[in-house]
């Protein structure tokens, strides 16, 4: 069904949860790109990082962290129906009711939880003097990721073109396309179970990141980590003005005691429970599954609007390749990357660049 087609055809509530599901799976992709490209800087480019932060703690991105939230719930549980569905075809019939619960309890999961990631919003503007990063400084900030998704459709439609060269282009008829090969079968397994294991994975990060703490918090000076227990006394003015010079041992208390970004990841990161970095293995675990489930998904979608292209089709396929892999091998970069104390100091000098208030060591002179 093309898009014109969906916006005038007038279906069921099945009809509009296959709609939102695409939807809603398609914002989840988009943010997953900038989310995962923008957290591996608070290791290669923490000036970059703390520049994204500012970004995010902008009423623009605000709006778009709630719009995100609803995306996330609402694509978890309609995930979940499909799945029961396909594994249990004889209750297929329950399927129009079932659309309407999993409406329902969207709307009754978001209540609470745009409650508490409001009460963060409202709590952080409350404060007086509270710093936000100019509209057209937030938009220029996209400018990198927008040039590397051009980038991307570029080289797939180079390496689309030259594959279709190569083998000849056929027109995929929609039978065709559901017979299914070995890889397809796999692929469809993978994305019932993948999505079972991602609902704890993501709702457990959702919790963390957006409802006890916000992006707010991110760069608030001397807050606790969500996660991490504190284990030592806030540091003191002098050493947070020399912490290029401060050993990770000392660094590592549990608290944001910069008030950068970059220091908030690494306190996550290098937290270890029993010898092990648990947050950086529950990370991977996340990385890799939600972006081989978000990459197969998008290449679901678009090869259902290219069949009659081959070189679209196959352009799209090489897509989702590039974006996939990118995404784990430079998440997982960072990840298996030990963050420096030199990073820290290098997001201090950024966030004064961008907040020259943000922090007496911004002015150590006054």
């Amino acid at each position: 069904m093309t898009v014109r087609e969906t916006m005038r055809y007038r279906g069921s509530i099945g009809q509009w949860s296959w709609v939102l599901h695409r939807i809603t799976g398609l914002g989840v992709v988009l943010f997953l790109v900038i989310h995962v490209i923008d957290t591996s800087w608070a290791i290669f480019y923490p000036a970059l990082y703390e520049e994204a932060i500012a970004s995010y703690q902008s009423p623009l991105f605000t709006i778009g962290e709630f719009a995100l939230v609803a995306c996330v719930i609402y694509h978890a549980f309609n995930g979940l129906r499909i799945s029961i569905f396909d594994f249990r075809p004889d209750l297929w019939k329950y399927q129009q009711r079932a659309a309407w619960y999993v409406l329902g309890a969207s709307i009754v999961v978001l209540v609470p939880v745009f409650l508490g990631m409001g009460s963060h919003v409202i709590e952080h503007y409350s404060e007086e003097g509270v710093f936000v990063q100019g509209i057209g400084d937030v938009i220029a900030g996209q400018a990198p990721f927008i040039a590397g998704m051009v980038a991307a459709v570029i080289a797939a439609l180079i390496i689309g073109g030259i594959w279709n060269a190569v083998v000849g282009g056929e027109e995929v008829t929609v039978s065709a396309k559901h017979q299914g090969s070995k890889l397809e079968r796999f692929w469809w397994s993978f994305m019932r179970v993948s999505g079972l294991l991602i609902i704890p994975l993501v709702f457990g990060h959702l919790a963390l990141a957006h409802i006890i703490q916000g992006v707010f918090d991110l760069t608030l000076m001397g807050a606790t980590v969500a996660g991490v227990p504190v284990t030592g006394t806030a540091l003191s003015p002098g050493v947070v003005s020399d912490i290029a010079n401060t050993s990770l041992a000392t660094i590592l208390n549990g608290l944001n005691d910069t008030g950068t970004a970059t220091e908030y990841v690494l306190e996550r990161w290098s937290f270890l429970l029993g010898g092990m970095a648990i947050w950086r293995v529950y990370d991977i675990l996340l990385l890799v599954l939600v972006s081989l489930h978000g990459f197969n998904g998008l290449r679901y979608v678009l090869t259902d609007y290219t069949m009659k292209y081959p070189v679209l089709r196959r352009a799209s396929i090489v897509l989702t390749i590039i974006g996939g892999i990118t995404l784990v091998v430079v998440g997982g970069s960072a990840l298996l990357t030990t963050v420096e104390a030199d990073a820290i100091h290098t997001a201090q000098e950024s966030i004064c660049e961008i907040n020259p208030v943000h922090a007496d060591y911004c002015n150590p002179g006054e």
